[in-house]
């Protein structure tokens, strides 16, 4: 069997769905940028996830199969598989072994910029929500003069955009988004039945989603060089190097590589794992039921009661807006980088 993958409405469910409403709307508003998100989707939705979760790593190695299990910092004490032993999973690099933990400490807030950063960094690295819109119009600007690889790197840089909004709307850091579902915002209780409804309820039976096609895409996209740039993990150029000039670590640029190469890589593994997850089986009564770890992970609710509290919070609501939302942020950022009015 395979062992669970949930994450929660932060993961590639939260934020697949983040990105395809963004690009319907801002397809809506007739952005020229939509042609390019149309054009380059696999980049887009890979930005819109890999573009920022570097942490996409494993925690341990189950002993009794080999496998890799868990996701980042978060520790696992026993395999999700067989319930045996683990062992820590660690990077070689240089001649040493660079722990989840370090990787997240080291990246996360480079990659998020408005959060995530380590208490270390975080007076001096996070920038304000103006300042983003200026670091973002920057990057646009660099993806099509620095990266422009048949617009390709400006697809991904979009993505990545929709990551740094819905998270911070999602995570209430910014305003616009006030879900009160099971017990407060973002909380752990609330986080699968917000993962459930949105792959099952909304994305397969409203919008028609293929989440195996969807996540395969995420994973098999071709890494951005542009991700190093908008990381500062690389030599300091382009419009984003004249106006933001603090935070540049080139020497961190070999590790960055190696990290966002293994993202792919076990997203793919990750992938069928997480399908298996969110996916209903029927009961032997003829309702849908979920998975009993997310079931216990909500409190105990089924998945019934699951749709009943989102449809009282207007979760379908929130997860729509926070779309329109993304795509008002992305009208910001054209009203700061005038290439992106197109033609493209």
């Amino acid at each position: 069997m395979d062992g669970p993958y949930y994450r929660g409405m932060s993961g590639p469910i939260g934020h697949l769905a983040y990105a395809l409403l963004a690009a319907r709307a801002a397809e809506r508003r007739g952005l020229a940028l939509a042609k390019v998100i149309h054009e380059h989707l696999a980049s887009y939705l890979s930005g819109s996830y890999l573009g920022c979760d570097v942490q996409t790593v494993p925690n341990a190695i189950c002993l009794d199969t080999g496998q890799p299990v868990g996701h980042g910092p978060v520790t696992v004490e026993r395999s999700p598989f067989t319930g045996g032993a683990v062992k820590p999973w660690t990077l070689s690099f240089g001649g040493r072994e660079v722990t989840p933990r370090e990787i997240h400490d080291t990246f996360y807030g480079r990659s998020h910029l408005i959060l995530g950063w380590s208490d270390r960094e975080k007076q001096s690295g996070t920038i304000s929500w103006s300042q983003y819109l200026d670091f973002a119009a920057d990057v646009t600007g660099d993806a099509m003069e620095l990266f422009g690889s048949e617009r390709r790197s400006l697809a991904w840089v979009l993505g990545w955009m929709t990551h740094v909004t819905g998270d911070g709307l999602i995570k209430s850091v910014l305003e616009g988004i006030n879900l009160q579902l099971l017990d407060g915002k973002y909380t752990a209780t609330n986080r699968p039945v917000q993962d459930l409804v949105t792959f099952n309820a909304i994305g397969r039976e409203e919008l028609g989603l293929d989440w195996s096609m969807l996540l395969d895409q995420v994973a098999s996209a071709p890494v951005e060089p542009v991700q190093l740039h908008y990381m500062r993990c690389a030599r300091r150029q382009g419009r984003l190097g004249a106006h933001f000039s603090e935070g540049w670590d080139a020497e961190l640029e070999p590790l960055l590589r190696l990290v966002l190469a293994e993202n792919h890589r076990y997203q793919k593994i990750l992938n069928p794992r997480l399908l298996r997850e969110m996916s209903l089986t029927t009961g032997a009564d003829g309702t849908a039921t979920c998975d009993p770890s997310l079931s216990a992970a909500s409190g105990g609710l089924t998945y019934a009661e699951m749709l009943a509290a989102a449809k009282t919070a207007g979760f379908r609501e929130a997860l729509f807006e926070i779309g329109e939302l993304i795509a008002d942020s992305f009208e910001k950022v054209i009203a700061r980088q005038d290439r992106l009015t197109g033609p493209f």
